[in-house]
């Protein structure tokens, strides 16, 4: 058995290399995604509000998010798909709700990536890698990694992270949706209408966009 340690020693070693390797070009390849037409609004109250889209389109899809949360996460690229598609207008409101021990702290993330320019991106990036973080004991050195996969400046977002204007957005997000009704992640609103929970799924969702952008053509 002797003999055959060094060889077992050297498999299970490059197995560990492989395994790794696979999973850091996996997470950059996610820190690069396409580029969007993206942009940071002001609304009325002062918050930012973060878009994806034109600014007229016709069909706007608000969602109430936590990055923590799984559905959100299986929902995310669906959107991604639906707004290239329809050139639709997308915005994200973050909601971390309680029972996620990373939920508000990933939502600093992305805002704090926003702060430079990148919510999207690292918004993107989150729901990519949700497993990862999610079961995480230090999920904010895996949110610094992905700060620096998106080549943003580390010391400004480590201190963005726990900034009063980045906690405030948060906070003000949570608030619009409790105002509203919102209790749960995914919440949807299509065209200022809520959308049935039933319906918040991959699988049905497109079906419900695809209906607004007909209603809302002008007819021949």
């Amino acid at each position: 058995m002797k003999r055959f340690l060094p060889f077992i020693i050297v498999v299970v070693v490059g197995l560990l290399a492989i395994g790794g390797g696979a999973y850091f070009y996996r997470v950059k390849r996610s820190a690069n995604p396409a580029l969007k037409i993206s942009r940071t609004e002001a609304a009325p109250s002062g918050e930012a509000v973060h878009v994806l889209g034109p600014a007229d389109a016709l069909v706007t899809l608000e969602e109430f998010g936590d990055f923590q949360c799984p559905p959100c996460g299986r929902l995310s690229e669906s959107i991604n798909q639906l707004q290239k598609q329809y050139n639709i207008r997308v915005i994200y409101r973050n909601f971390p709700l309680p029972m996620h021990a990373h939920a508000k702290e990933a939502a600093c993330a992305a805002e704090a990536a926003g702060q430079q320019g990148k919510f999207w991106q690292m918004h993107d990036l989150l729901f990519r890698e949700q497993e990862v973080w999610s079961h995480s004991k230090d999920a904010r050195s895996l949110f610094q990694a992905y700060a620096g996969m998106l080549q943003l400046d580390l010391s400004r977002f480590r201190n963005d992270m726990d900034s009063p204007e980045v906690q405030q957005q948060v906070e003000t997000d949570q608030h619009r949706g409790a105002a509203i009704g919102v209790k749960t992640t995914p919440t949807l609103f299509l065209n200022n209408q809520a959308v049935p929970p039933s319906d918040t799924d991959p699988n049905k969702l497109p079906a419900l966009v695809e209906n607004a952008v007909k209603s809302t053509k002008p007819s021949s």
